[in-house]
């Protein structure tokens, strides 16, 4: 009996190790309990890159399961069961599947196993866990093999695999046809999102060289709010109280930054400030804005078909949206001609209106606004751009994520108006960077310049009073 009781943990420790590879994100270290009792001492388990063959196996045997299990049952009729009734149907299918092929797995990874079975059928299969992990922002595959997440603006590997690329793209099929979408050779590259509201790219081959590219953009189920950033030391008190301040008022905001600098959650988190009694129009590619009034409509942009017509674009749904009596519009990011069309809506009566655009400082974002507005191929001047743009933008808000991973508010600046064709700009707040510690985190600190900006007189017409102390540079904000 001894012989046998001894020689057990033998076969169990590779099966263990190849399971951390599988569900890396739900349990990255598997301790076993009974170690201490065993003697001599259980050997360490063996990492999986060192085990492939084991682990390929494992990974096999679940997509072969999956194959099977949607063969011999009504996945529909499934589906509509209670989650703990249906977990308990597909445990008692794989329980006889993992007899009859003779898999060494104890009672916790058998539990796994069936939590990542039941991913393949109604999620989406290895990925599905770094989908629930709240830490996670990111998602990116780079091809079945290779997937890396972000984890607190740091980028880090993980060992979930794939187990092959048409596996991959099972999913990716999956993903795009429940929003509508598809992707294959002829239509290469796809903007969706998932269920869940996740912004989702694609790009597949013969675009994609090495197989199949997904960048997930996880959606916030509680969305950051002015509070937490500023916990967070993305901005200061001072600065979000005047932000709240210049959207009450009805001061049109412009969010540039870098992507992943966090302009689709300041956005997020200024339109809390918008009053629940006016109508909102969102635009976006891939609806993400998560606006908490009662009175918003949403729209989102549409690709071709397969015959190359039908597509629909954010400069047609900003014409349409002036024809809904909004009294803001919202632009979740300007990128094209519609820029010419949203600043239009800003000098018609629509103050307020927000958008996002790509750039690294202030005066960069005015210049990416005058370059899109030209793509719109309208006879204008650059002297009348230019004035377009000074009536109908008063603040712009820049944020970038440092080298440390966070992100931060490093400047606000104020328009205030046109001179001899140069847009003017004042500064209002700054982050100054000072060094970086020894762990690699950017130090630093934010600052008042000593400017008042114009649009305080908006703000007291408003019944909104600003301190002088906040545009003191000598006050520590």
């Amino acid at each position: 009996m001894l012989g046998r009781f001894t020689k057990r943990p033998a076969v169990a420790a590779p099966a263990v190790a190849e399971r951390e590879e599988l569900v890396e994100v739900r349990a990255p270290v598997i301790e076993l309990e009974a170690a201490p009792e065993i003697s001599p001492p259980l050997p360490e388990p063996v990492p999986a890159p060192n085990n492939p063959l084991l682990s390929a196996k494992l990974l096999d045997a679940k997509v072969r399961l999956h194959r099977r299990l949607i063969e011999e049952i009504n996945l529909s009729a499934l589906e509509k069961l209670p989650e703990a009734e249906m977990r308990k149907h597909v445990s008692g299918l794989v329980s006889q599947y993992i007899v009859s092929e003779r898999l060494a797995l104890n009672a916790r990874e058998l539990e796994e196993f069936v939590a990542e079975i039941l991913d393949e059928m109604t999620g989406l299969g290895p990925i599905e866990p770094l989908l629930k992990d709240p830490t996670v922002n990111d998602i990116l595959i780079n091809g079945h093999e290779c997937v890396y997440v972000e984890r607190l603006g740091v980028l880090e590997p993980t060992l979930v695999r794939f187990k092959d690329e048409a596996h991959l793209l099972r999913i990716i099929n999956k993903i795009v046809s429940a929003v509508g979408r598809r992707v294959d050779e002829s239509q290469p590259l796809c903007d969706a999102r998932l269920l869940d509201g996740s912004r989702i790219n694609i790009a597949v081959r013969p675009i994609a060289v090495d197989g199949p590219l997904v960048s997930i953009r996880k959606f916030s189920k509680k969305p950051f709010n002015l509070k937490k950033l500023v916990e967070m030391n993305a901005i200061r008190p001072q600065m979000a109280e005047l932000l709240a301040a210049a959207v009450k008022a009805r001061v049109t905001l412009i969010i540039s930054g870098g992507t992943g600098s966090g302009k689709t959650t300041m956005l997020n988190a200024l339109s809390a400030f918008i009053s629940e009694k006016e109508r909102l129009v969102t635009i976006e590619d891939a609806a993400e804005l998560q606006l908490q009034q009662p009175h918003v409509g949403r729209m989102e942009t549409r690709p071709p078909n397969i015959e190359g017509k039908g597509e629909i674009r954010q400069r047609e749904l900003v014409k349409n949206a002036l024809r809904m009596r909004p009294d803001r519009v919202i632009l979740g990011e300007c990128r094209g001609e519609e820029a010419f069309d949203m600043l239009q809506a800003m000098n018609t009566g629509h103050e307020g209106s927000m958008a996002t655009v790509h750039a690294n400082s202030p005066r960069d974002a005015i210049s990416r606004l005058e370059q899109m507005i030209g793509m719109a191929g309208l006879p204008m001047t650059v002297s009348s751009i230019r004035g377009q743009i000074a009536a109908a933008i008063r603040v712009i808000v820049q944020l970038q994520r440092l080298s440390d991973g966070k992100r931060r508010i490093t400047s606000i600046a104020e328009i205030t108006g046109l001179e001899s064709d140069i847009i003017q700009m004042q500064e209002i707040y700054k982050y100054v960077r000072t060094g970086t510690a020894s762990d690699g985190s950017v130090e630093g600190h934010f600052q008042a310049t000593g400017v008042r900006p114009r649009f305080l007189n908006d703000l007291i017409a408003q019944g909104i009073t600003i301190p002088g102390t906040y545009f003191d540079p000598s006050k520590p904000l």
